[in-house]
């Protein structure tokens, strides 16, 4: 490892970079513990509220269209009040909606919190990657962008060791779903403390503001050199409109990015994370059983987002993103074979071996650098634009498989679930083979070669 990188973040001011990028990932966790605490709490707000089996299905399904809409609204804010005023703004609408969430008299009302939560979480889940994106270095732009990632997976593993912890405690699913008020708390708090992103402060004609957090990002001898690419970039990119984006100049990377967030989604990964117990609770394990089997589901998670961060900016996204993408799909055909045959059935630990190395691989591949890559391939013009799309697309098919689940297996049965997911891998695999290109310690330019885009259109 030392070549990659751990020994390039002792290279230049990376201290205040990363405080920077950790403070902003908080909007990561915000994004990770709401997907994953919804898991533990549902059955009791069934029990408490008396949930039915539409209103079940949309606890996950109202904080996912709000994640929907908060990711198209925000593409406009972030480019005219700035990324960080955004994610300010996405904090205190977490912690609005967290303590709503927790304080809930009846199951209209909390449905109605959890799409104010989804506003939030939609939000902060682009700008987030967007922001910590424009600050880093393009040497350190793997691993740091991925902090964010790997707060989406600590959140998610957070909310299950409290959703394990708060099971024979009174009021279980309120202090689950409330408690998420803090890291809304923080995050609003940490972004007053930290500078604007200095490719927005440039585009907006800030050029002294943006030397500045340079100059505290950056070893001293890269600050005018990359000041003066922001620049050039900047005035290059000046004229072009989101329209562009479906036009043919930049069609190809609109398609990468789609296919990503698609992709990313239509593999099942949030099927996993929403339904993990209720999967356990499939091969026989008790509700408790299964909520606490669920926890290694959520390690396993953070442990490879670990590996994907420390090995981005050294072997590629590529090679990450293929290895990935074939281990999920080898999980998932296991596991519909699990569920096929009986002989199997009669061990359980092979479905939760199953599920981990699902997990593994989706935790080197497509769950960070999908975020990663659209945060890279958009000029600077219509980046946020062109990354709400993206993110849009990510939240709709997150909705549509999430959603769509209980159904899925009502109507074909477990195996062919999981072999329909597995069969979107295999699509998404091929797209990636053949037309994705790498991105490690490249430029836009280089990119927008590659994707057949002239650079500066």
């Amino acid at each position: 490892m030392s070549s990659g990188f751990i020994a390039e973040i002792r290279r230049g001011n990376t201290a205040f970079l990363l405080r920077i990028a950790l403070i902003a990932a908080i909007g990561g966790f915000l994004f990770g513990y709401d997907t994953g605490i919804i898991s533990g709490a549902q059955l009791y707000i069934t029990k408490d509220l008396q949930a039915s089996t539409p209103e079940q299905q949309w606890l996950v399904g109202s904080l996912l269209i709000g994640a929907v809409v908060g990711a198209m609204l925000s593409a406009y804010s972030s480019d005219r009040i700035g990324r960080k005023r955004t994610k300010i703004i996405a904090g205190t609408v977490y912690l609005v909606g967290g303590l709503a969430s927790g304080l809930a008299p009846s199951v209209g009302f909390l449905l109605g919190a959890r799409f104010v939560l989804g506003l939030a979480v939609g939000t902060a889940s682009f700008v987030s990657v967007e922001y910590i994106s424009e600050q880093a270095p393009k040497r350190l732009r793997g691993g740091v962008t991925s902090f964010n990632q790997l707060m989406v997976t600590f959140g998610i593993l957070v909310s299950y060791l409290i959703a394990a912890g708060f099971q024979n405690v009174g009021g279980t699913w309120r202090w689950m779903l409330g408690l998420s008020a803090l890291p809304g708390v923080a995050l609003a708090i940490g972004m007053i403390t930290v500078p604007e992103s200095p490719r927005w402060l440039v585009s907006h004609a800030r050029v002294r503001e943006a030397r500045a957090v340079l100059r505290r990002t950056r070893a001293a001898d890269e600050v005018e050199d990359e000041l003066a690419e922001i620049q050039e970039t900047t005035r290059k990119e000046s004229r072009q409109r989101i329209g562009d984006l479906f036009r043919t100049p930049l069609r190809p990377l609109m398609i990468v990015g789609l296919i990503l967030a698609a992709g990313q989604q239509l593999i099942g990964v949030n099927t996993v994370i929403y339904y993990s117990a209720t999967i356990l609770h499939y091969t026989g394990l008790s509700a408790n059983d299964s909520v606490l089997q669920a926890i290694s589901v959520g390690v396993t998670n953070v442990i490879f987002t670990v590996i994907a961060v420390l090995l981005l900016d050294r072997v590629g996204r590529r090679p990450l993103l293929l290895i990935g993408t074939a281990a999920a799909v080898v999980a998932l055909v296991g596991l519909g074979l699990w569920f096929l045959l009986g002989s199997w059935q009669q061990q359980g630990w092979l479905a939760l071996a199953f599920l981990l190395l699902f997990m593994a691989g989706f935790a080197i591949g497509l769950g960070p650098v999908f975020w990663l890559m659209i945060s890279e391939i958009y000029p600077l013009a219509i980046r946020s634009k062109a990354m709400s799309i993206a993110t849009v697309t990510n939240w709709a098919a997150n909705f549509a498989v999430s959603y769509l689940f209980l159904q899925l297996v009502g109507a074909v049965g477990k195996p062919v679930t999981f072999w329909i997911y597995a069969g979107f891998g295999v699509l998404s695999f091929a797209f990636f083979f053949w037309r994705l290109p790498e991105t490690r310690h490249r430029s836009l330019e280089e990119i927008e070669r590659e994707l057949g885009v002239p650079a500066g259109h």
